[in-house]
Formats: structure tokens, C-alpha cells, sequence
């Protein structure tokens, strides 16, 4: 995953993954009963818009070092966004289809997020 010094993070694969990821749980939130709009709706939101800014400020800093600390705490933001996802199953807002679906994505954005931190640990 070799990232060229003028790439902006827009182009990287991980973060596209990330920003379609972020959308569809923004519409799927929106189907939560509204006494869940300043809880388990919001923090659904919240931990999946940390995935992508994570991988934005990180690609923004100046060391790698710096740029894997910010991939290590999306990788964390999306483990919670997968948490919060189960928690909406288990308070039955959404099927085990919809769980599944969300499960496959979020599979994919760690496999993609995991091979970019395995790059920048070998630029250390």
C-alpha cells in the first residue's frame, strides 16, 4: 500500500470505505425510535464519523509515528461503531440481516485500515 507523498487522504482506499461506512449507518440511525436521538443514535454517529477524521488528521501530521497513532485510534473508533451496531440488535432496531450486512463493511474498512497501519509501522 505504497502512499505517495502528494496523495491527499481522499484518495486513499481505506478512508472511501470509511465515508460510504459512515453514510449508510447515518440513514440506518435515522430509522432509531426518537428517545434514542441523544443516545445510542448519536453515538452511532459520532464513532463512525471518528473513523474517517482519524485517518485525516493522521495522513496530515508530519511523522509516521504520528500518522499511526491516528490509524490505531480509527481502528478503535470503528470497533466501537461495531459495538454500538450490536447494541442496536440486541435492543432490536435493527435484524441480524442488517447486523450481518454492517458486519461485512466493517470487516472490509479493518482489513484495509489494518494493511495501512502495517504500512506505516514498516516507514518507522
Amino acid at each position: 500500500m505504497e502512499q505517495k507523498p502528494h496523495q491527499p487522504f481522499t484518495d486513499l482506499d481505506v478512508w472511501k470505505k470509511a465515508r460510504e461506512f459512515k453514510k449508510e449507518l447515518e440513514s440506518l440511525a435515522k430509522t432509531f425510535p426518537l428517545d434514542e436521538k441523544r443516545r445510542l443514535s448519536d453515538q452511532l454517529i459520532r464513532s463512525a464519523r471518528s473513523i474517517n477524521a482519524n485517518i485525516a488528521e493522521g495522513h496530515g501530521r508530519f511523522t509516521y509515528k504520528d500518522q499511526l497513532h491516528f490509524c490505531v485510534q480509527a481502528r478503535g473508533s470503528l470497533s466501537e461503531t461495531l459495538n454500538h451496531l450490536i447494541d442496536a440488535f440486541d435492543a432490536k432496531y435493527i435484524t441480524q440481516d442488517q447486523l450481518s450486512f454492517h458486519k461485512q463493511k466493517y470487516d472490509e474498512i479493518e482489513r484495509l485500515l489494518n494493511g495501512y497501519i502495517t504500512y506505516l509501522r514498516g516507514k518507522l
